[in-house]
């Protein structure tokens, strides 16, 4: 068989995570790399961190995949002496070409919040909103309704570890069964998860004033919330992507013939220690005002 190029891949994963399809800000498709070079290793990471690329430049790799941008916004200089200066050079010095797939899969069917809510096991699946003509998010039901607690311990199994474990906002004895879930930052999306009847909205990158402003609406009930982290909601869609372009490319992903692929092993989440949780049993009583 010929060799494949980075033109064929891209195609591949053009057709997969249409372009057409991410956000207006956001800046996805390929980064770094000559459409007509061959690619026989493909490494898929969430964010293209230095460490990840030099994990990369060790294995070969002729093609990283991420979900996160590296060049979100505008950059006056790729000098080294800057991170991202130092992660272009890196890339463009080793050969390694660099396509993200970012809005446009978070959109995706299947894409970042499907498989989160495939991982939880949710059934009878619908989006839970719109971006434009595309669906996000999705609402699901639980198998047999479970106490917040259990839940929660259940989204912590489903998910990989994290220095941060989950945070959760509701009365841990409460019954849920109806879950809505928008893997990475989900708290400007309320309102439509209050639309849903959700018990439970698992997301990440929750802010304090919009959580507070949710759980007054709430009047202390449903929906409950579930902070689970923006790196363990989303890293889940990479063994999604891995064997979409493999079977795509026509790859069987047990013994492929013509690329290898990999998953990183960089745990790029940025935190690494917690201290003091849960040394708060009781919510505090609101002081008043907004700060």
């Amino acid at each position: 068989m010929s060799e494949l190029t980075l033109r064929e891949i891209v195609a591949e994963l053009d057709a997969l995570y249409p372009q057409e399809s991410a956000a207006e800000w956001d800046r996805v498709g390929l980064v770094t790399g000559d459409p007509d070079q061959p690619v026989r290793r493909v490494l898929f990471a969430l964010d293209p961190t230095l460490a990840v690329i030099e994990e990369a430049r060790q294995w070969g790799a002729d093609l990283m995949v991420t979900h996160h941008p590296l060049l979100l916004r505008g950059v006056h200089s790729v000098a080294t002496t800057s991170a991202k200066g130092a992660s272009v050079t890196s890339l463009v010095v080793s050969d390694i070409a660099l396509y993200v797939a970012h809005t446009n899969a978070d959109v995706a069917d299947p894409g970042v919040s499907s498989v989160l809510a495939d991982a939880l096991a949710l059934t009878s699946q619908r989006p839970l909103t719109t971006i434009g003509p595309y669906a996000a998010g999705r609402v699901g039901e639980l198998g047999s309704p479970m106490s917040l607690a259990e839940f929660a311990d259940a989204v912590a199994a489903a998910l990989p570890p994290t220095a941060g474990g989950i945070r959760v906002s509701g009365d841990p004895e409460a019954t849920v069964r109806t879950i809505a879930v928008m893997g990475g930052s989900g708290d400007d999306r309320f309102e439509a998860v209050r639309a849903s009847g959700a018990d439970v909205y698992v997301t990440a990158d929750l802010r304090h004033h919009p959580v507070l402003e949710a759980r007054e609406e709430a009047r202390g009930g449903t929906p409950y919330l579930i902070d689970a982290g923006h790196w363990a909601t989303e890293s889940l869609w990479l063994t999604s992507v891995e064997r979409r372009l493999l079977a795509a490319l026509g790859e069987d992903p047990a013994a492929p013939t013509r690329v290898e692929s990999r998953i990183s092993s960089i745990r790029t989440e940025p935190w690494t220690f917690v201290v003091g949780a849960n040394a708060a049993v009781t919510p505090a009583a609101p002081s008043g005002g907004v700060s």
